[in-house]
């Protein structure tokens, strides 16, 4: 699998990406940002006791970009990291390289008046939720991601759940449902994903407005990639209003099928896996004066299942704030939680939540070292209601070197 994903990733590094210079209607450009970071953590030892809490480890994220006139180009994000990396990479079990092409896609833009329209197709980020256009170590401004874009939920698309007893007998990460299904323990679904989809775009900015629709091929909660015979069409828009020049209020939202087809014969006469979607419905801020800005997200979850009246549900929100103190020197902190909420079986077995809530509190500072040179260091309290201590707790240091190596413009 990393052989294939370095081989998309050197064709997309030829074919894809991002205007290099304005002024210029043709060129070609690999942006890079490099980044290494460290941890020390009791995650680090939550399958293997003996295991050292502390680790380290990098991450090479590639831009490659072209532009062939004034309307047609392609763009590519391209990550390769060693894990454990990311702070939620600690809870897993994988090590060594991963390899994943977030975006890669051709594009169109066309100019009328004060609209700017712009078609992509190809690999997408999902037009749901905003923290997925901040995924470079650069721009966020702490180490971890926002809970929705991270936490694998007691609920997975190749099982089926027997009822609310099954599903409060799971636990975060890791599910093994009973009634149906890819036989044996796996990871649950992440609400939203920060990686790619397959899928086709249109965006329009006019003014203060903007807006965006995408169809994709596989939903943000159970990403598919083009290799899967399984395909369903999912829908996602996402849209936003700038009151005035640094605060802007957005909106979005996704429905689709997200249930595995190895769960069809277990399904209800008369039904598809098409006739349980999961939805989703987020807003979300951007603010920004002076030395503060701010950003924020608010996002709910319905997972349509058989055996429930009232289906599982997760909800899920953060506020971001950053001050800069100096040019070179911030402080930023980000707060933020994800909660599970009520359920109702067909057997009539209610419970008002069916896992713990968990709430993450990061504070961190940053330093530019040079231009493009940031070290970052973060502390970020994790808690999960029912549970006390730190074993969950993570102080992580993060460099972060962006440049560009290749940068060719011409015409």
């Amino acid at each position: 699998m990393l052989r294939r994903l370095l081989i998309v990733a050197g064709i997309a590094s030829l074919l894809a990406a991002r205007a290099v210079a304005q002024e210029a209607d043709y060129g070609i450009g690999v942006p890079v940002t490099a980044s290494f970071g460290a941890m020390d953590s009791q995650r680090l030892r939550l399958f293997n006791p003996a295991a050292s809490p502390l680790g380290a480890n990098f991450r090479l994220m590639f831009y490659p970009t072209l532009r062939l006139g004034p309307h047609w180009f392609a763009y590519a994000a391209i990550q390769v990291r060693r894990m454990p990396y990311f702070y939620y990479d600690a809870f897993l079990t994988q090590q060594g390289m991963q390899a994943d092409v977030i975006q890669g896609y051709v594009g169109y833009s066309l100019h009328r008046g004060p609209a700017t329209m712009v078609f992509k197709a190809g690999q997408l980020t999902s037009a749901f939720g905003s923290f997925p256009l901040r995924y470079d170590d650069a721009e966020n401004p702490v180490l971890d991601q926002p809970l929705s874009y991270i936490t694998r939920i007691p609920v997975r698309a190749d099982q089926l759940l027997c009822g609310t007893s099954d599903l409060l007998r799971q636990h975060y990460g890791s599910v093994n449902a009973s009634c149906g299904g890819t036989a044996g323990p796996g990871p649950g679904l992440t609400p939203a994903t920060p990686y790619g989809l397959p899928g086709m775009q249109a965006e329009i900015s006019a003014s203060r407005f903007d807006a965006r629709v995408q169809t994709t091929s596989s939903s943000p909660a159970y990403l598919d990639g083009w290799h899967i015979s399984r395909q369903y069409l999912q829908w996602a828009a996402g849209g936003g209003f700038t009151i005035r020049q640094g605060f802007r209020l957005g909106a979005s939202a996704f429905r689709g099928p997200y249930l595995d087809d190895s769960v069809s014969p277990w399904l209800p006469a008369g039904t598809t896996v098409r006739s349980f979607p999961a939805t989703g419905t987020g807003v979300d801020v951007q603010w920004a004066r002076g030395r503060l800005s701010a950003t924020g997200e608010w996002q709910h979850f319905r997972f349509d299942a058989p055996n429930f009246v009232v289906s599982p549900q997760i909800s899920s929100g953060y506020a971001e704030l950053k001050v800069r103190l100096t040019p070179r020197l911030f402080t930023a902190g980000r707060v933020g939680y994800l909660a599970t909420g009520s359920v109702l079986d067909t057997q009539g077995v209610f419970a008002s939540s069916f896992a713990p809530t968990l709430r993450a509190t990061e504070l961190a500072a940053g330093c530019w070292l040079r231009p493009r040179v940031l070290l970052k260091v973060s502390y970020e309290f994790m808690q999960s209601a029912g549970q006390t201590g730190s074993r969950y707790n993570i102080l992580g240091l993060q460099l972060v070197a962006s440049f560009k190596p290749v940068e060719w413009a011409w015409r």
